[in-house]
């Protein structure tokens, strides 16, 4: 069977199939999860025959928002236990870059719990432009974004950690991690490459250094904010950094006390950026992460 085009996500969550239909078909609980939703409200129906239409919203900033429609197309269940819920969703706004789309979600029963996954894709408007823009930057960014909400999800069963914590968490990770790699490229970059400060070449030379490594030093800095960046997920970064921060102030502290007392001095910067270290490697514990889930599988059919 050839891939399909669409997005595709699929996970594997330690609950039963239950379980995760009530926290992804109830829509107050599905909108505390789902990135791509801030509202979702079903609307009144006169029969469980009738397809059950939906409003959506999601706000996009600057008091903006994007509304949209839906409706569940059908759902079933097989004998070996797996169940479908397809839908058809649509958006009138013109600020929605989504025309019109389709999708399912099914629910695997496994040995270890249940694989949640989803297929749906979706017609664009604006013409040329609208489809070069969804190529490049917004079916990527629908990509990762749900496949973080599936693992976001995963974490409110798994280990009942709300979807709000999750966020907040995030967030203070991301702030922690980016003023650490802020930190690194002004210090790299500034007093070291564009305007070499005579402090910094006073300490190298405390330190019995050649003046002429201070760009090397400055290269470094500039590479490790890098890897603050790159290695985004990787936790033993703020350890590292700490590490870093206590043996370049230990050093300052014997080979040039007396900028230790300056007004700006590396006891501030220093002590600084390892309590950046410790705020960021707290709550880097228990993040949700879109590299969990499987991004590309073959369409099953709903």
């Amino acid at each position: 069977m050839a891939h399909e085009p669409g997005i595709y996500v699929e996970i594997l969550i330690r609950a039963g199939v239950d379980e995760i239909w009530r926290r992804t078909q109830v829509p107050d609980l599905h909108q505390r999860w789902d990135l791509r939703f801030t509202t979702i409200h079903y609307l009144p129906r006169d029969s469980e025959a009738e397809p059950q239409k939906f409003l959506y919203s999601t706000r996009i900033g600057f008091g903006l928002k994007i509304d949209g429609e839906g409706e569940s197309t059908g759902t079933r269940e097989d004998v070996t236990g797996v169940r479908t819920s397809a839908l058809a969703f649509w958006s009138s706004d013109p600020k929605s870059l989504i025309q019109e789309g389709s999708g399912y979600w099914q629910y695997h029963p496994a040995p270890s719990g249940s694989r949640f996954l989803t297929w749906y894709d979706y017609r664009t408007r604006f013409g040329p432009a609208g489809r070069s823009l969804d190529r490049f930057l917004f079916r990527p960014l629908m990509g990762w974004a749900t496949a973080w909400s599936f693992d976001r999800l995963r974490l409110w069963i798994e280990r009942g950690i709300p979807p709000e914590i999750s966020m907040r968490m995030a967030l203070i990770h991301a702030f922690a991690r980016l003023g650490i790699a802020f930190t690194w490229m002004w210090q790299g970059l500034v007093p070291k490459l564009i305007f070499p400060s005579i402090d910094e070449k006073t300490m190298v030379s405390a330190a019995g250094l050649p003046l002429t490594l201070l760009p090397a030093i400055g290269a470094f800095e500039l590479a490790f904010a890098a890897v603050a960046l790159c290695l985004w997920r990787w936790r033993p970064f703020f350890l590292l950094n700490s590490f870093l921060m206590i043996g370049a102030l230990i050093s300052v502290g014997l080979q040039s006390p007396s900028y230790l007392v300056a007004a700006f001095n590396p006891v501030t910067l220093n002590v600084g950026m390892i309590l950046l270290s410790a705020i960021g490697y707290f709550s880097a514990a228990g993040l949700p992460s879109a590299s969990r889930c499987l991004r590309q599988g073959l369409k099953r059919t709903p």
